[in-house]
């Protein structure tokens, strides 16, 4: 045999040796695996069987305590349904005593009311008796003191009306000292304090105003041909042209301030070109109003920005313009209303206001007066129907319509526009008189005094802010005076016109007289 053949067989051989062993090693494997799977199958039985005998026993578990639930919510409720039963067996008994106690409580009011019914007419009786006894005592009365019932009633009423007179006196005297010891000196804090941050000057009303001419020849020339051009310059202004004996001047006469400018303006422009004719007249006095009305334009912008108020209609700016050239005793309106816009922000900033708003009312508060010329009503209803036909708030309408206490005001604002108008109005040379109108009205004060009974002589004093009045002693007690003093005030406050106030002092003096001989 060849070493090929050995190796062969070598090989063979050695196959076969692994192919036993294989076979052998799956043979002990499968028996192996056999056996553990024999085993795990025990065990899971085992395993089953514990677990089925646990579950009952959970079941069994869960069953008492379901039972011992039931028990427990059964004896519970039927605790509760007994407590409940008692309850209300123990309302029943109460409303049982109660239904007891109204019908006891009705039986004993029918008592009541029989017995009342008794006594009511016991007392008609007795009343009627008492009714004759009081005729009876009223006519021996009568006979004894002399005076009928109706004398004695009068003489009561007076004696009571005499004791209720002097302890009116008397509390109206206190309330009034109380009054102005709490409320004078924020009030004159809070016055004195706005007066002095605000300032506006004055001048003086007129009615009229003088053109100065280069010579006395201008004068003829102003009039022209048979009067012409005085005719023209008087119709196309409503200015009245006075030209008399004054030196170099003609004066211009009319109430419209604003026509009066216009014709002071074009006739100074005449007088500086030197042409006066009819035509040249209509153009100068054309010119003339275009300068009027952008000078008021002007001055309503000046007078918002001065006054710090914004948002105002570009109507109502020149409408407030317009009152530069209006006057009211001799104070300007336009400055008036600036210096009302200043004063009515200054106190809505002391007591907390709106300080815009009030100022915004101050400022609109006379706009009336820039057309008070030209509608019919007093300058309060036509600023009010302005103010609401250019949409200005409720409350700066009721400070228009309010301010002179024409209306009642609705806010707080009102009140401090009409009081910033009266500082206004009755500052130290605000205002001027003619001297006419100030010695009527001075007469007029005095003689409001005079009317009443008991006074012996007055005097209007101190420009007329006051007027001292002296009474008889002898007819006007000390309480007295202090309704004489109000009852003048009043009087006055309801028949004379003036700005500020007028202060009103009663004098009452005794004096014993006698004569050392």
């Amino acid at each position: 045999m060849s070493s090929a053949m050995y190796i062969i067989i070598l090989i063979v051989a050695i196959i076969l040796t692994a192919a036993i062993s294989s076979f052998a090693a799956l043979t002990y494997h499968k028996n192996v695996s056999e056996a553990k799977i024999g085993s795990a199958e025990d065990k899971a039985r085992e395993i089953l069987d514990e677990a089925l005998k646990t579950a009952e026993t959970k079941k069994r578990e869960a069953l008492l305590e379901a039972k011992e639930e039931t028990l427990k919510a059964k004896n519970e409720f039927e605790k509760e349904n007994k407590e409940r039963r008692a309850e209300l067996q123990r309302y029943e008994k109460r409303v049982l005593n109660k239904e007891e106690q109204i019908d006891r409580k009705l039986e004993n009011l029918e008592k009541k009311e029989q017995s009342l019914s008794h006594k009511e007419a016991a007392l008609d009786r007795q009343k009627a008796k008492v009714d004759e006894l009081h005729a009876k005592h009223t006519q021996e009365l009568e006979r004894i003191s002399g005076l009928t019932s109706e004398q004695a009633k009068d003489y009561l009423l007076k004696t009571v009306e005499d004791e209720v007179k002097h302890d009116m006196a008397v509390m109206v005297k206190e309330q009034t000292i109380r009054a102005k010891e709490e409320a004078n000196k924020k009030a004159k804090d809070y016055v004195v304090t706005a007066i002095q941050k605000c300032a506006a000057d004055h001048v003086a009303e007129t009615t009229i105003s003088l053109v100065q001419l280069p010579n006395d020849e201008m004068k003829g020339r102003i009039i022209g041909r048979e009067g012409r051009n005085i005719r023209t310059l008087e119709t196309l202004t409503g200015v009245d042209l006075i030209i008399d004996d004054t030196p170099e001047a003609v004066i211009l006469s009319s109430f419209d301030p604003v026509r009066r400018e216009v014709a002071r303006i074009a006739l100074e422009k005449l007088i500086v070109d030197g042409r006066i004719h009819p035509a040249r007249i209509e153009e100068m006095v054309e010119k003339a109003q275009n300068e009027v009305e952008q000078s008021m334009r002007e001055a309503g912008e000046a007078a918002i920005i001065e006054a710090g108020v914004h948002g105002i209609r570009p109507e109502l700016v020149r409408l407030l313009g317009k009152m530069k050239y209006r006057t009211s005793y001799g104070q300007n309106a336009l400055k008036h209303s600036i210096e009302v816009a200043q004063l009515s922000g200054l106190l809505a900033g002391e007591i907390g206001e709106d300080v815009r708003l009030a100022k915004r009312a101050g400022l609109l508060h006379d706009i009336g007066k820039s057309v008070d010329h030209e509608m019919e009503g007093s300058h309060i209803t036509i600023g009010v129907d302005l103010c609401k036909r250019y949409k200005e708030s409720p409350i700066v309408i009721n400070a228009v319509e309010s301010h002179h206490g024409d209306v009642e005001p609705t806010s707080l604002i009102a009140c401090i526009v009409q009081a910033a108008d009266t500082i206004s109005a009755a500052r130290p040379g605000a205002r001027r008189e003619t001297l006419e109108t100030y010695t009527t009205r001075l007469k007029q004060l005095e003689d409001i005094a005079n009317a009443f009974k008991g006074v012996d002589k007055s005097f209007a004093i101190q420009a007329g802010r006051e007027i001292r009045v002296a009474v008889v002693p002898e007819q006007v007690s000390d309480s007295d005076m202090i309704l004489l003093a109000r009852n003048i005030s009043k009087q006055i406050e309801s028949e004379l016109d003036y700005p500020g106030q007028i202060k009103v002092n009663v004098i009452r003096e005794s004096r014993a007289i006698d004569y050392a001989k």
